[in-house]
């Protein structure tokens, strides 16, 4: 997750509150998404960015996990992400999401 993202999403839990933001990430690879949801959970472990040290605990979750695609419109997201589906490794990408989720999030689903 890049500086500018990093600082976006600092700024908005600080303005809207942690209980009122959701992370929706939308990454290729599982290392990928489990940084970026490492980072907006628990910090960024790179401690390069505006959220080092920072532990937002947020719900995040990947657009491919199944808890997302049953709250989109089946056409829609068959359009958007249905190339996605059938080319990436959803069951790793979702298990390494939901595995940040749970152990750092401070809210539990």
């Amino acid at each position: 997750m890049d500086l500018e993202i990093q600082q976006r999403v600092k700024d908005f839990t600080e303005q809207y509150g942690a209980e009122n933001i959701v992370v929706l990430l939308g990454t290729a690879e599982a290392e990928s998404a489990g940084l970026s949801a490492e980072t907006v959970t628990a910090g960024d472990p790179t401690y390069a960015g505006p959220l080092a040290g920072v532990s937002l605990g947020l719900r995040v979750y990947h657009i491919l996990e199944p808890v997302i695609k049953e709250e989109c419109d089946a056409a829609v997201y068959d359009e958007q992400c249905g190339m996605m589906e059938m080319v990436l490794d959803v069951d790793a990408i979702s298990s390494e999401v939901s595995s940040i989720r749970e152990q750092y999030s401070q809210f539990k689903d």
